[in-house]
């Protein structure tokens, strides 16, 4: 088996997603699953970080229809003094300005000294969590017919691609191990490819009286309004607190712990950061390098056995209090180490699929390094290969990697470009790219 390493991955444009109803905007404050006082605390800090605001950029910001919800609670605070109209700037009410009064501002440093957020109206926890399995990536099905398209653009094996089809459709968990430089990560990535669709995830959550942030643009790809709604009258209808996005494929390395596997609470923001599985709810968290991270393989083996086997998983708020979430997660755990040094068959056994991606074949390799070479305007000589192979692989006992065409002919092209020639396959350029590029044995 063998991957190529593509110069930049290519993503094909999900199909929507399917969920029950859509997604109807509040038509009340009751319609939001959200405390009223909640909502008016949240609309006073916006306008006291704004100074002035016309009441339909505080329902933007809120993300809530300013018809019967917004215009409540704005009424709400005029009628308690805590805002004023000074203003406004068209004949309708959704042009009035608002700004705090004195005992508004107040009110305002309280609120702040408590939870400092001022965004987007958050979802219910229940609500989230029924949309989740709503979205679930177990109504997804795989079919023979179909992925090798995901695939087109590297060098992999029917065998291989046999394995990978029925992993993707467990929507459970996988284990990827083998020597490295061999594209654990890349197959890692076109297995995200095959999920597909498009799913709805919040702003933020609200949970026993806390915000959890959800969205953010570094772990989440936003998409283009229409790919779901189709016209502008479904998407004015929609409820603005969830973002379109590509099913998300969250990864993580050496940088994770367990603490960042729960929920992480921020002490000036006073709010939480939702941990990696949440964001990765109805899509794929792929664990890379495990065995390399600040913690014992074991505990975090540990950590995931409960929601492993019951497809859920409980987070702890400041307070104590534990919350339920749904745990809509492929998991892909991707190593280099040997597994059975890493933990025991108990929990392997607990991993629906494993996936041993091995050194490529010659026959592989050379196809990966054709592609390789196409893809930077490179022309294929045989003869070079060959020389290549036989001069710095096989006389010397070297092992065949996936990645070592992309990162050969890269060097190539840099040599080249410093001696002013065009990168060709030549025995001058080769040598010095391998040298350039191994390190070797004293």
């Amino acid at each position: 088996m063998a991957v190529s390493f593509p110069t930049a991955p290519v993503f094909s444009k999900p199909a929507p997603a399917q969920i029950g109803s859509p997604f109807v905007a509040p038509q009340s404050i009751a319609d939001t699953g959200l405390p009223a006082s909640f909502l008016q605390d949240l609309a006073l800090k916006i306008v006291y970080f704004a100074g002035e605001m016309s009441a339909q950029a505080i329902a933007d910001e809120m993300r809530l229809p300013h018809i019967n919800v917004v215009d409540s609670v704005l009424g709400f605070l005029v009628r308690e003094e805590f805002c004023q109209i000074t203003g406004a700037t068209g004949y309708s009410e959704r042009a009035y300005r608002y700004t705090l009064t004195s005992k508004g501002n107040n009110k305002a440093q309280e609120l702040l000294s408590r939870n400092q957020y001022a965004g987007p109206a958050p979802v219910p926890l229940s609500i989230y969590n029924e949309v989740v399995r709503q979205q679930a990536i177990g109504s997804i099905a795989v079919r023979q017919t179909s992925i090798r398209s995901a695939f087109d653009d590297i060098v992999i094996s029917d065998a291989m691609l046999r394995r990978v089809g029925p992993a993707v459709n467990s929507a459970r968990s996988i284990f990827l191990y083998g020597p490295p430089g061999n594209g654990k990560t890349t197959i890692a990535e076109r297995m995200a490819r095959l999920l597909g669709g498009s799913v709805l995830i919040p702003h933020t959550v609200y949970a026993d009286g806390q915000i959890i942030r959800m969205y953010d643009h570094i772990n989440h790809k936003a998409l283009d309004n229409t790919d779901r709604a189709g016209n502008t009258a479904e998407l004015a209808r929609r409820d603005q607190r969830w973002v379109l996005c590509q099913r998300p494929f969250i990864v993580v390395g050496g940088e994770l712990t367990l603490e960042t596997l729960d929920l992480i609470f921020d002490p000036i923001s006073k709010t939480y950061e939702a941990p990696f599985q949440m964001k990765a709810n109805n899509g794929m968290f792929l664990i890379d390098d495990f065995g390399r991270q600040q913690l014992r393989p074991q505990d975090l083996l540990n950590r995931w056995i409960l929601p492993l086997e019951k497809r859920y998983d409980f987070l702890t708020l400041q307070t104590g209090k534990k919350i339920e979430i749904p745990f809509d997660v492929l998991i892909v755990f991707s190593t280099n180490l040997n597994p059975h040094d890493l933990t025991d068959e108990a929990f392997l056994r607990r991993i629906r699929y494993k996936i041993n991606v091995p050194n490529p074949s010659w026959e592989d390799f050379r196809k990966i390094f054709q592609r390789n070479c196409d893809q930077r305007g490179i022309a294929y000589d045989e003869e070079m290969f060959k020389y290549l192979v036989l001069e710095h692989y096989v006389k010397i006992k070297r092992e065949p990697k996936s990645v070592h065409p992309r990162d050969l002919l890269d060097q190539i092209v840099d040599i080249a470009r410093y001696l002013q020639r065009e990168p060709r396959l030549e025995k001058e350029l080769i040598d010095a790219a391998v040298d350039a590029y191994f390190v070797k044995l004293y």
